[in-house]
């Protein structure tokens, strides 16, 4: 075992990431047991149709079978393919990134010059890894932030979004646990303003108490599927009991979730392709015979949905999601429906299997306003002299004291 398979293993064990020695996740027999929290309130956000300020629209990439991640040979050249990552582009882009990279430098004979297409979180996060393996890159794409589809994400971890299947293979289900292990341990050393990734509440209200893990859980179709480590982070969530919380609900929960900034994000992760000698030439792609003409002997496609037409996989569809903003308010740093970015509060997002269509549904939008502002309304405004929560969480959190030195 060389030294940096001992320090990625033995820093995964200590953190639960799919070891069987480690803690089994929390389980939900004490959840009815009322405790002694004390009161406390929330800066209220305020929803109206006058503090709407965009409705965006973006089409994630779906694969019924879930992302491709493989070598192809076209000609001479080699293509790593790393598309289809539906809802979740934005939180596997780092661990799929990494598998891509290592593939690539397999295929290598010679140089280290290699091509990506595509420029949205996935290919700057795959552009990332092969720099760091000492490539030389250059980003062919049609598109730059701020003007992907990344940019169109509502922004929170969720490895899963967009990609449970009941269609999926255990083969592809060992690169998926790879890819999550990695992106939430890089992504963990990201926190802080630069990348806009940070740890935050997220709240929500139950009329009773729930009799299961299930009926809290955000992807209780995931069970099984996510890292331990992942899969624990879930399963933290705390309910909170009559006179513990600011909702006119009897009971509500919390947990702790990451939010990242897609504007921010893409922005850092662009700035650190070009300091680190990336380049970025403008082009489009429209068949296998104009990836073939490329001088680079290595590819690797990070075209999401483009990937149907370039490269003719017609299993993937448009997964359609809708936001829309309000107003920013600073003071909120918490989720309550709602995701709060420096950008706005987005509210949403849908997700329309198979809708190809780039404009906004204005049916979509009035739901999705009315619903927020009802949802709202759940929340007491807070009294004078009120105990205020704490804008950033100080529940435990996993270290990212073990992650250093780890090259992923």
């Amino acid at each position: 075992m060389n030294r940096r398979t001992l320090l990625k293993t033995g820093s995964m064990a200590a953190l639960g990431f799919g070891f069987g020695g480690c803690a089994a996740p929390k389980q939900m027999t004490n959840i009815a047991l009322p405790s002694r929290r004390p009161m406390f309130y929330l800066p209220p956000i305020r929803a109206s149709w006058d503090r709407v300020i965009r409705t965006t629209v973006g089409l994630r990439p779906h694969r019924p079978t879930g992302f491709r991640l493989e070598a192809e040979k076209f000609d001479d050249k080699t293509v790593i393919h790393n598309y289809g990552h539906g809802g979740a582009g934005l939180s596997l882009s780092w661990g799929t990134g990494a598998m891509a990279a290592d593939m690539a430098l397999d295929a290598i004979n010679g140089d280290r010059k290699v091509a990506v297409l595509g420029s949205g979180a996935v290919g700057l996060a795959a552009t990332r890894q092969l720099q760091r393996r000492g490539c030389d890159v250059t980003i062919y794409t049609a598109a730059v932030p701020p003007h992907t589809t990344s940019n169109m994400a509502y922004g929170v971890f969720s490895p899963t979004s967009g990609l449970l299947s009941a269609r999926r293979a255990s083969a592809w289900e060992v690169q998926f646990r790879e890819a999550a292990e990695i992106a939430y341990r890089q992504l963990q050393l990201f926190a802080g303003a630069n990348y806009g990734v940070s740890w935050m509440d997220s709240y929500g209200t139950m009329e009773e108490l729930p009799t299961s893990r299930r009926q809290v859980s955000r992807e209780p179709d995931a069970e099984g599927l996510l890292p331990s480590a992942i899969a624990n982070l879930e399963a933290g969530r705390e309910i909170l009991h009559p006179g513990e919380h600011p909702f006119t609900t009897p009971y509500a929960s919390r947990r702790i979730s990451m939010r990242i900034e897609p504007t921010l994000f893409l922005e850092a992760m662009l700035r650190e392709v070009r300091l680190f000698g990336g380049r970025t030439v403008l082009r489009k792609f429209d068949a296998p015979g104009d990836i073939v003409m490329l001088k680079e002997s290595v590819i690797v496609n990070c075209t999401g949905l483009g990937a149907r037409d370039i490269f003719t996989d017609q299993t993937l569809i448009p997964y359609k999601g809708q936001l829309t903003f309000l107003v920013p308010q600073p003071e909120v740093n918490y989720q309550f429906g709602c995701m709060p970015r420096s950008d706005g509060i987005a509210l949403g997002s849908t997700r329309e299997l198979g809708v190809w269509s780039m404009e906004p549904d204005l049916e979509v939008r009035q739901r999705i306003v009315d619903r927020a502002i009802n949802r709202f309304a759940l929340l007491r405004e807070p009294q004078a002299g009120s105990r205020m929560a704490r804008t950033h969480p100080l529940r435990s959190t996993p270290s990212v004291d073990n992650f250093f030195d780890l090259e992923s």
